[in-house]
C-alpha cells in the first residue's frame, strides 16, 4: 500500500504551480497526509536593494518575508490554508526543493513545469527535471493544460443535487 504522510508542492506562483498545489493538496487530503508548501525567493542584490525608498535593509528578510505573506494568500484563496507554507531563499531553486524534501523526509514532490524546449529549456534549464533526477522521493510533474484526473469531492456533487 503505498503512504504518503508527507507530500511537499514546489510553487513559483505560476499557473502551473496553481495546478501542481491542487494535485498535492488532494493527495494529501486522499492519503491523509500533511501537506507542506515551499516556494523558493529570488533574493535582491544588496547593491540593488539600497536603491529602494525603504533602505537597503536585509533583503533575504524582505525576499522571505514578501514570499511568505503571498503564499499564505494564495493558500488560502485555493483551499489549502491547513498547508504548511515555507520560503527559502536561494539562487538554484532545484537544490533547494531537494534538499527541502530530505528534510521533511517527503514521500513526493510535486511541481508544476512550464514545458520550455529547445534554446530556451538550455538556456533557462528545467528545475522540474533536476528535482526529477535528484529528488530522495518520487515526484509528480504537473505539465499546463494536461489531462486531468482530479474528480470533484462527492460531498460536493451530492450538494448541487
Amino acid at each position: 500500500m503505498i503512504q504518503l504522510n508527507s507530500i511537499l508542492v514546489a510553487f513559483d506562483f505560476s499557473e502551473t504551480s496553481v495546478s501542481a498545489l491542487n494535485y498535492g493538496r488532494n493527495l494529501a487530503h486522499a492519503f491523509g497526509g500533511r501537506l507542506h508548501v515551499v516556494n523558493i525567493a529570488d533574493v535582491i542584490s544588496t547593491s540593488a536593494a539600497q536603491f529602494y525608498p525603504e533602505g537597503p535593509g536585509d533583503p533575504e528578510a524582505k525576499a522571505t518575508t514578501l514570499a511568505l505573506s503571498q503564499l499564505k494568500t494564495v493558500l488560502a484563496a485555493e483551499n489549502a490554508a491547513d498547508a504548511k507554507p515555507a520560503v527559502r531563499v536561494a539562487s538554484d531553486p532545484a537544490t533547494s526543493i531537494v534538499d527541502f524534501a530530505k528534510e521533511l523526509h517527503a514521500d513526493l514532490i510535486v511541481i508544476g513545469t512550464h514545458g520550455r524546449t529547445g534554446v530556451s529549456r538550455f538556456l533557462m534549464g528545467s528545475v522540474a527535471e533536476h528535482v526529477v533526477r535528484t529528488a530522495p522521493c518520487p515526484v509528480l510533474v504537473v505539465r499546463p493544460a494536461e489531462h486531468e484526473f482530479i474528480l470533484p469531492d462527492p460531498v460536493t456533487v451530492a450538494a448541487r443535487i
